[in-house]
């Protein structure tokens, strides 16, 4: 099974900007360039909910809630999907967690990273 693995989080003030990289390791090209992948984040005390998807074409779906604002992208030759987000507010706080979906296999997901908005 493939290991996502995830970086770039931490506190921004709110206004602020993050950008998240998610790395299929030890995935070959083969493999993760057919697949789907998602960021999705759970807010304390809340649900996990999805936040964007990029497909394998690169067709892309955004929560309405992050629609402007965050942008999803992906990186097949290094095998990496991105989490831009701009304009964060408070309500953006949660572990954002890397999604991958594979026809062949189903879901693998990321161990999370902290997003906290705030001052």
């Amino acid at each position: 099974q493939a290991l996502l693995v995830e970086s770039g989080g931490g506190l921004v003030q709110p206004g602020g900007s993050l950008r998240l990289a998610c790395r299929a390791s030890g995935q070959i090209f083969s493999v993760f360039a057919p697949s789907d992948m998602a960021w999705y984040r759970q807010p304390p005390g809340k649900e996990r909910e999805l936040v964007a998807r990029i497909t394998s074409d690169r067709t892309t779906n955004y929560a309405d809630s992050v629609k402007g604002r965050f942008t999803i992208s992906r990186d097949n030759s290094n095998k990496k999907v991105f989490l831009q987000m701009n304009s964060l507010k408070p309500e953006d706080t949660g572990v954002y967690y890397c999604y991958q979906f594979r026809r062949d296999s189903g879901a693998t997901w990321g161990q999370g990273t902290q997003v906290t908005v705030g001052q």
